[in-house]
């Protein structure tokens, strides 16, 4: 491993074995929490529970990093919140027109000042499957680049001398493959399939070099995590093959439930990625649920929390025997009326016979790194 670097990097070692290197040299793999939103504590059937427990957003984010640090979580993940929209809608990528609204991300001084690695999140285009009313910008405009540069500068540069910040995610899910509303990058109308494979390729090489350039401008220190893409949906080839020369890590949402055959297709499909990129994985986004007194309509294929605990274990247990996995990130965190569920009850209780197995399984993930 690289002794001593400054910042968080990838490597990967003479066993072929792929991980994150901390700051400190040593092999890190991001066990993060998503959607950490203090609004969620905020609804007119709990915020008196926030009032008295916190008081104040900074007071919050302090008990959330208890939390992490209590059920052995080692990174702040990514901290935008699924807030409203149909739940049916937001399991249909390629159906009706979606339109899911998300919260803010953390301001940058509540993450610099949480004392554990973390994430930020670059929303530099808004292309979002979730997103009902995408805008699919002009990649080679001079606009898009003022707008990449602006993004960078406003959202970069107090991060960049950042030990904790172990780097930045584009956009959540982004539409490479048809949007449900029908809109695209312009030009791409009456191609053939080859005609549209090339052209992809070309839109999103520029729109890879755009983004990260100006990035790099601000901060050549930190890694790119690259967009989170959407692995139920799929992702093309083109882009992939586009994001290689631009992005540190491949990063991709992939939701399964609990069957072994789900798991087996997950591991699969990421597996092809990973070979094609050349890239180790970060699993940005991943999580179960059952129906639960707030949110009965939320039902899967479990039906207790202590069947949510066992399908994390299982499921990280599983992808911590792949070597060229090196992120499992968590959604999410307290219930809400909108995503509806979490690990924690709307009372800011944790979901015990859940988060009992969470802390053991997140612990043996800890010791599996060091046998990498």
């Amino acid at each position: 491993m690289t002794e001593n670097p400054s910042f968080f990097t990838v490597a990967q070692n003479d066993r072929g074995a792929w991980t994150f290197v901390d700051p400190e040299g040593e092999p890190f793999v991001s066990l993060a929490l998503n959607h950490l939103d203090d609004s969620d504590l905020r609804y007119p059937h709990n915020v008196e529970i926030f009032d008295s427990k916190y008081g104040t957003r900074r007071e919050w984010t302090k008990g959330v990093a208890r939390d992490l640090v209590e059920l052995n979580f080692n990174t702040v993940g990514w901290t935008s919140q699924y807030i409203s929209g149909g739940w049916g809608e937001a399991l249909d990528w390629f159906g009706d027109p979606v339109d899911l609204g998300h919260s803010s991300p953390w301001p940058d001084e509540h993450l610099l000042d949480v004392g554990l690695p973390y994430v930020v999140q670059l929303r530099v285009q808004e292309i979002e499957d979730w997103n009902g009313h995408p805008a699919f910008r002009d990649v080679y405009g001079e606009d898009f680049a003022k707008y990449a540069d602006w993004i960078a500068r406003r959202m970069v540069s107090d991060h960049a001398s950042s030990r904790n910040l172990i780097g930045y995610f584009l956009v959540d899910i982004p539409s490479w493959l048809p949007h449900a509303s029908g809109r695209f990058w312009p030009g791409f109308e009456g191609l053939s399939a080859e005609e549209h494979d090339a052209k992809l390729f070309d839109v999103a090489t520029q729109y890879y070099r755009v983004v990260t350039e100006a990035i790099r401008r601000y901060d050549p220190n930190h890694l790119i995590l690259g967009d989170r893409y959407n692995g139920n949906k799929g992702i093309p080839e083109a882009a992939l093959r586009a994001m290689v020369p631009f992005v540190d890590v491949l990063s991709v949402q992939y939701f399964t439930g609990k069957t072994e055959a789900e798991y087996t297709q997950m591991i699969a499909d990421l597996r092809g990625w990973h070979e094609l990129t050349g890239k180790p994985v970060v699993i940005a986004d991943i999580g179960n649920w059952v129906p639960t007194e707030l949110n009965p309509h939320r039902t899967s294929d479990m039906e207790t929390q202590a069947e949510r605990g066992e399908d994390y274990a299982q499921g990280l247990a599983r992808v911590m025997a792949e070597p060229w996995i090196i992120g499992w990130h968590w959604c999410g965190y307290i219930e809400n009326l909108g995503r509806g569920w979490g690990i924690k009850s709307p009372q800011d209780e944790f979901y015990t016979d859940m988060t009992d197995r969470i802390a053991e399984a997140n612990a043996a993930a800890e010791r599996a790194i060091a046998a990498r």
